[in-house]
């Protein structure tokens, strides 16, 4: 993106941060205003993650402005609120390219820049992973500071509380910045809980703190009251006593977009030694009046006209797999009032929002703890209730010692409706589905579906529901087919596949939504085409038979190729002393960068000509 220096005349001078600490601090406030539109402009033209970036502005500002990155390590969570860290570290022009094919990723990615000093998609990874960079530094003795950024949403997660625990249990020089977006402590923000943390972090109440703990040190009674004085004195006017009993010396809150504030206080923070905790109170979308009234919804944008303040206006379209598990959920909720569906703080993106409001006495929003997730509904299935868990694939990775050992192992009936199975285009490789069908396969007591359209997603949902036993549909990101749904819900046979076409030669043995390809395929090269809808139970006499019939079965999934549904033909060949050839088609054993899913899937070579190019180079 050509950068207009007339437009931008501060962020011309600051195309990195050394060239950002040049600049006086009496300029940041117009960098700052200057930096939040040029990523308006860029998001407009190129689509990805908007709110979040506009809401740590100031905050990336002082960051870069305060430490010496990239000597400094400065770790961000999740990465949706990165795009202004991108933007002052050397990748400005390239902006308008984020999370397209060989554009930038989407996320931090040391591979992309010395400045991304962790890779992070997921949520609340920053702390542990800064934390081993601070016990790292520490070791060096070179002097290295290390700062985590995290929101208050992965705030929630089980993993960011065991970081601080451990954190605050040594001695390292760790700074963490909590990016709290939420309006309602608003209010605590003000004159007198900046001038509050400019006093509590400067250096005259530090050197009393740290001397009085020096002297008092051989005196224990009278330290333990100086430290619960101390204690109960800030705990009256900042809510951080969880942070400090944790070990962290805490900080704010304080007016994240105050740049000059925020410069101030982590100057001081900068200087103090041990764990310490700021507290930023930040607003998503800031600056932008419509993403500030509905951050959710300008979370995440399409390319949009900015002047205008509006989306495209997009075509009447085929349901996407996520409303077809909503409208299921909701029908599903009305005849079983002991369904409960839980997700992880995916309500939008899971398709719940209707569920949500129609049926909230059966909606457990858990917040960002996918552990929890899991093992609440094995609490609740033993109980007798009927959990229904809805979670993205990459997802249930962060859930799997839950899986197997509080609901599989018990054989508890569980249903795990697992969306953006396969790959999910822009967001790259954090997010892409790749590897449920291998780490579900070997997992006893597990039933795993597979559907190729959304009807047979409808109806796999309701057998899933109806199986007394663990049970997983698998689907991906975006619309089908256009199958539409019968109202009347379905109980399909377990491990029952079915054929599609009758060919010659070759046998595709489709697991998914690839089945539209395979079709094409199928008829340039008069194969049979093979829709085996279960991983788990398999349907071995369908594939030993068309071992029987065939020259090659050729297994079509959108997973992983190394332990996925081909591996399951393979096994079931083996176990049955039937010699055939095989040969797998899915995603190969790497991880596969952003682009569109027509994009990606063409580039692998598992659309309709790739297929058909595989099958002749093999069968040659």
């Amino acid at each position: 993106m050509t950068l207009d220096l007339s437009q931008y005349p501060n962020l011309a001078n600051a195309n990195t941060p050394e060239e950002l600490r040049l600049l006086p601090k009496h300029k940041l406030s117009k960098l700052s205003t200057e930096l939040r539109q040029f990523l308006l402009n860029c998001v407009s033209q190129s689509s990805g993650h908007f709110a979040s970036g506009l809401g740590t502005v100031e905050l990336t500002v002082a960051l870069h402005y305060v430490y010496n990155t990239p000597f400094d390590r400065v770790v961000w969570d999740v990465g949706h609120q990165a795009y202004p860290h991108k933007i002052l570290t050397g990748r400005r022009d390239r902006m308008t390219s984020i999370r397209q094919k060989d554009g930038l990723h989407p996320f931090p990615w040391p591979p992309e820049s010395e400045y991304d000093t962790f890779a992070v998609g997921h949520s609340s990874t920053s702390i542990s992973a800064a934390l081993g960079m601070a016990i790292a530094a520490n070791k060096e003795n070179k002097g290295r500071k290390v700062v985590a950024v995290i929101g208050d949403g992965a705030m929630t997660a089980g993993l960011a509380f065991e970081a601080l625990n451990h954190g605050g249990d040594l001695n390292e020089d760790l700074l963490v910045v909590l990016n709290d977006n939420e309006m309602s402590i608003s209010e605590n923000v003000g004159a007198l809980n900046s001038h509050l943390t400019r006093l509590l972090t400067g250096s005259l109440f530090n050197t009393i703190r740290d001397g009085s703990k020096k002297i008092l040190s051989n005196v224990p009674p009278i330290k333990e009251l100086a430290s619960r004085a101390e204690e109960h004195i800030k705990g009256m006017v900042v809510p951080g006593t969880i942070f400090e009993e944790l070990g962290f010396h805490y900080a704010g809150p304080i007016d994240g977009h105050d740049v000059n504030a925020v410069v101030d206080t982590l100057t001081n923070m900068r200087k103090m030694s041990g764990p310490k905790l700021l507290h930023v109170v930040t607003k998503k979308g800031k600056g932008y009046e419509k993403a500030e009234q509905d951050p959710i919804k300008w979370h995440a944008v399409p390319k949009f006209d900015h002047t205008t303040e509006e989306f495209p206006k997009s075509k009447p379209g085929k349901p996407t797999f996520s409303a077809i598990f909503g409208t299921w959920l909701c029908d599903m909720a009305s005849a079983d009032s002991d369904l409960i569906a839980i997700t992880p703080a995916m309500r939008e993106g899971s398709g719940m929002v209707a569920f949500s409001q129609r049926f909230p006495d059966q909606y457990i929003d858990v917040a960002i703890a996918e552990q929890h997730a899991v093992t609440l509904a094995g609490g609740l299935a033993k109980e007798g209730k009927h959990p229904v868990v809805a979670i993205y694939s990459t997802f249930l990775q962060r859930a799997y010692d839950q899986l197997i050992h509080d609901v599989a192992l018990q054989a508890l009936p569980v249903l795990f409706a697992i969306d953006r199975a396969g790959l999910v285009g822009a967001d790259g490789p954090t997010h892409q589905g790749a590897f449920d069908i291998p780490f579900l396969r070997c997992i006893p007591n597990m039933i795993i579906m597979t559907p190729s359209d959304e009807a047979e997603c409808r109806n796999m949902l309701f057998t899933g529901h109806k199986a007394n036993m663990p049970a997983a549909v698998r689907y991906p990101r975006g619309a089908g087919i256009g199958a539409k749904p019968s109202e009347k819900m379905d109980e399909i046979t377990l491990g029952i596949s079915k054929t599609i076409r009758n060919g010659e030669k070759f046998a595709i043995l489709n697991f998914g939504t690839l089945i539209s390809e395979a079709q094409k395929a199928a008829e340039i090269l008069n194969a049979t085409v093979i829709d085996m809808r279960f991983v788990k139970p398999i349907d071995k006499d369908a594939i030993l038979l068309a071992a029987q019939a065939h020259d090659l079965l050729v297994t079509l999934e959108d997973g992983a190729v190394s332990g996925g549904a081909g591996s399951a033909v393979q096994q079931c060949l083996h176990e049955n002393k039937v010699l055939a050839y095989v040969l797998c088609l899915g995603l190969p054993d790497e991880f596969i960068m952003q682009g569109t899913q027509q994009e990606m899937y063409a580039e692998l070579g598992l659309d309709a000509q790739g297929i058909v190019n595989a099958i002749k180079q093999y069968h040659d």
